[in-house]
């Protein structure tokens, strides 16, 4: 019979990943292996790191929709509250801040302008960073053919027009 080897478990309040049931029907664990950070080293290091603009061809990973998607679905696999906080709320977070690292002023414009229209459309008062006057683009027709710009020149809400977004009735319409 092997000798069994002890089981690792993580620093305390670090999450591990995904338990699996390994070949042997044990219960395997990853262990972090990783440096743990203090805020303030991250911090410094987020501040002295390079300043990169990758490809045109660098997409986004994740959408804030995605990450509620998966948030839900750790949520329904047991996970805690807190997990699918870090995962959906924080990563939506860093994927935006990338975003708008890589040039992405067309879509902080964006994000103002459906926070303004949603506020003007559902009765509610649009948050204060959504009035700066930095969120604004030139001329951007996001996914609207040329075809149908003069439409868009029409039919953009006023939150999107003030920003320089033209956008098509249809632009807005979800199932």
């Amino acid at each position: 019979m092997p000798a069994e080897s002890p089981q690792k478990s993580p620093p305390s309040g670090l999450s591990c990943g995904k338990e699996e049931v390994g070949t042997d029907g044990e219960e395997a664990v990853m262990v972090f292996q990783g440096e743990v950070l203090s805020i303030g080293a991250l911090l410094e290091r987020a501040q002295t790191a390079l300043s990169h603009a990758p490809g045109l061809g660098v997409g986004v990973r994740h959408t804030a929709a995605s990450n509620a998607v998966r948030s839900a679905e750790l949520l329904a696999s047991g996970v805690s509250p807190e997990a699918g906080w870090r995962f959906g709320v924080l990563q939506t977070l860093d994927d935006y801040t990338s975003t708008l690292r890589r040039g992405g002023a067309k879509l902080d414009a964006a994000f103002a302008a459906l926070a303004d229209h949603l506020a003007e459309r559902d009765g509610w008062t649009a948050p204060i960073w959504a009035a700066d006057s930095a969120r604004r683009t030139e001329a951007w027709y996001p996914a609207v053919p040329a075809i149908f710009r003069r439409e868009a020149e029409q039919d953009s809400p006023r939150a999107f027009r003030q920003r320089g977004i033209f956008i098509t009735e249809r632009s807005l319409s979800r199932a």
